[in-house]
């Protein structure tokens, strides 16, 4: 896992929206965080198209991750909450998908899917109602 130095990110406050009495006309407490994927030395090539990805609509078209936090009363507390999820979309991106290796089925598979076909037609033809002869 890849921790991002804090170097790499840009913080800006703003006062956030919403009911919170005089506070919110005083106090700068939202945390506006901003990443630049693409100029980042600490991140490998396949991870960064990994967390561009992820990213989606925080991502710019720039390669810069924006990422609001509102959720807290206070301004540290908006700006741990920022990192975290920075680190939470980093940590994703960091592991590598794992593919899936397309095999062929067994002979014995094969006869043994037709085997199950064959008497479940056998069940399913006996349903039907009797011929008059």
């Amino acid at each position: 896992m890849t921790t991002i130095p804090e170097e790499e990110l840009e913080f800006r406050f703003y006062r956030a929206g919403g009911p919170g009495g005089q506070n919110v006309n005083k106090v700068s407490t939202a945390v506006q965080m901003r990443f630049d994927v693409r100029n980042s030395p600490s991140l490998t090539e396949p991870v960064k198209a990994r967390l561009m990805k992820l990213a989606g609509s925080r991502l710019t078209l720039d390669g810069v991750i924006l990422i609001n936090a509102v959720r807290h009363r206070t301004q540290d507390r908006n700006r741990a909450d920022a990192v975290e999820r920075l680190q939470a979309l980093v940590d994703e991106a960091s592991i590598k998908p794992v593919y899936r290796v397309p095999t062929r089925p067994t002979r014995a598979s094969k006869e043994r899917r037709l085997q199950a076909k064959t008497s479940r037609s056998a069940i399913k033809s006996g349903r039907g109602k009797p011929l008059l002869d």
